[in-house]
């Protein structure tokens, strides 16, 4: 439920961009300033978030940061200048950031409690989230519902939905020994991770950002056609994500991870390499598919170990965060000097070094995944 809300959250904002621009009589340059504030408050929140669900456990971590992430976005709405747009921003994307770290925390626990792999399905609540989101705000925005009242409404909704529900999180396995690290440097098994994370994040934004270009710039599709690219992506990554437990309980992580990684490089590549419409919709649907466990099973790799989840869920997904936020900047220089489909070329690479990085992390970290629930958590 947790994941879902987020991502209904987000979803419900995503439509209302267009409102705020227009409600501010933003430039495309402005707005795309204001859009770097999450990002920059999610990456300040994130390490703070793996050490407060270390230091308290990621039950309380995730019921606080959902209390933060779900009643602060209608402020976005209030803003009356481009300054404060930025600060609410911020202080949304601080929520996002400690939130995403805190309930990934929550899920391996989840997972070791299970004694078999969780992560994906709940990465796929979290893509079905965002779908029901994206439609209620789009329903918003034809409407004329005011941009404060939407996010309000569905924020508060979701609180007192969520903040009963959230005493059946599972409390964290006891350790013993010394504390653990406050931050988790990514050194050795973790690095190798985090690597991974950035790989396969360069290309869920770059695709994100810049499939639709694509599409209608430099294949000529009509403008109904341009977003097909993006959509595709997203589909085949939810149902990869619903998949992908089965797949890791029978093959494990690295195979896992080096399967779909290949699958999505000879989809894109071949995409590209046809340069139609129809295939390059096809090879963006491909490239959905192959990254679509990756974060969750690096994040479920990450989480190993006898020590606290958080900390090292903190280092990996804020290299994944970082890549994310470059990989369409990124994209766009490449562009720049040489054309869009050569830059996209990056696409099927980087897939392919997330998988063999991601195969050597898993294996270093933790191998197959064995299914044995850890000891001190009731299942």
């Amino acid at each position: 439920m947790v994941f879902a809300a987020n991502g209904l959250v987000f979803g419900s904002w995503v439509p209302r961009i267009p409102d705020v621009s227009a409600d501010l009589a933003l430039t495309p340059g402005q707005l795309g300033l204001a859009l770097l504030a999450p990002a920059a408050g999610s990456l300040l929140s994130m390490p703070l978030a793996g050490a407060a669900s270390s230091r308290y456990g990621s039950a309380p971590a995730t019921r606080v940061t959902f209390a933060l992430y779900s009643m602060t976005p209608f402020l976005i709405g209030l803003a009356p200048n481009l300054a404060l747009l930025w600060a609410a921003l911020f202080g949304w994307g601080i929520g996002f950031g400690a939130l995403d770290v805190a309930m990934n925390a929550q899920g391996v626990t989840v997972e070791r409690a299970r004694g078999r792999p969780t992560m994906s399905s709940l990465h796929a609540a979290f893509s079905f989230g965002g779908l029901l989101g994206a439609i209620l705000g789009s329903v918003a925005a034809a409407t004329g519902i005011p941009v404060a009242a939407h996010l309000a409404t569905t924020g508060f909704v979701l609180l007192a939905v969520i903040w009963p529900l959230s005493r059946w999180l599972l409390p964290d396995p006891a350790t013993e020994g010394a504390p653990d690290p406050l931050f988790a440097r990514p050194t050795g098994g973790l690095l190798i991770l985090g690597a991974a994370s950035f790989a396969a994040l360069v290309c869920e934004g770059a695709a994100a950002d810049w499939s639709a270009v694509y599409l209608r710039n430099d294949l000529g599709s009509s403008p109904g056609l341009s977003g097909a690219g993006f959509v595709a992506f997203s589909i085949t990554m939810t149902i990869g994500r619903l998949a992908g437990d089965r797949l890791t309980d029978r093959w494990g992580r690295g195979r896992t991870l080096g399967i779909l990684a290949a699958v999505g490089c000879l989809g894109m590549s071949g995409g590209l390499l046809v340069a139609q419409p129809v295939a390059a919709v096809v090879g963006f649907a491909l490239l959905g598919l192959g990254l679509s466990c990756m974060v969750p099973v690096l994040f479920s790799a990450a989480g190993d170990g006898p020590a606290s989840s958080g900390p090292s869920i903190a280092a990996v997904s804020t290299c994944g965060y970082v890549g994310f936020i470059v990989g369409p900047a990124l994209i766009g220089g490449l562009a720049e000097l040489s054309s869009l489909p050569a830059a996209l070329w990056l696409l099927p690479v980087l897939t392919a070094a997330a998988g063999l990085l991601g195969r050597a992390g898993t294996v270093r970290r933790s191998g197959r995944y064995r299914g044995q629930p850890v000891v001190g958590v009731r299942p």
